[in-house]
C-alpha cells in the first residue's frame, strides 16, 4: 500500500475570522526553516495555496461558520505535519453541540404516551 493513501484534509474550528487564518497562514509557512517553507502562490476569498521546496503545495481554506466561528481545512501530498502544526497554532473555537438524535423507539414511545 502506498504510504500518502492514508493522508486526508485536515480541519479544525478557530476563533479567528477566515482572513486572519489566511494572513496567519501566510507568515506561518513562509517563516518555517528552509526545507519546510512555502511561499504564497495563489489566494482569493477565504483561501490561498502555497508553493515549497520541490514544487510541493499546500492549499489552506477559511469559511466561517453558522455559529460565528470559522472551519479552516489544510491540505498538502508531503507537508502535512507542517499543516498539523500550523492548524495547532490556531486559537480553538468551543466543542461543537451536537443534539442527540432520538431514536425510533424513543419517538413512538412518546406518541404512544400521548
Amino acid at each position: 500500500m502506498h504510504l500518502q493513501t492514508k493522508r486526508t484534509l485536515q480541519d479544525v474550528r478557530t476563533t479567528l475570522a477566515p482572513e486572519a487564518v489566511i494572513a496567519a497562514a501566510t507568515e506561518f509557512f513562509a517563516r518555517r526553516n528552509a526545507v519546510y517553507t512555502a511561499f504564497l502562490e495563489k489566494s482569493g476569498p477565504g483561501w490561498a495555496s502555497y508553493r515549497g521546496q520541490g514544487g510541493e503545495e499546500i492549499a489552506v481554506a477559511a469559511q466561517p461558520t453558522p455559529d460565528g466561528f470559522t472551519r479552516v481545512s489544510g491540505s498538502s501530498y508531503m507537508f502535512d505535519q507542517q499543516v498539523a502544526r500550523f492548524l495547532s497554532t490556531l486559537p480553538p473555537a468551543p466543542p461543537e453541540v451536537v443534539a442527540p438524535a432520538l431514536e425510533a423507539g424513543a419517538e413512538a414511545g412518546a406518541e404512544g404516551a400521548a
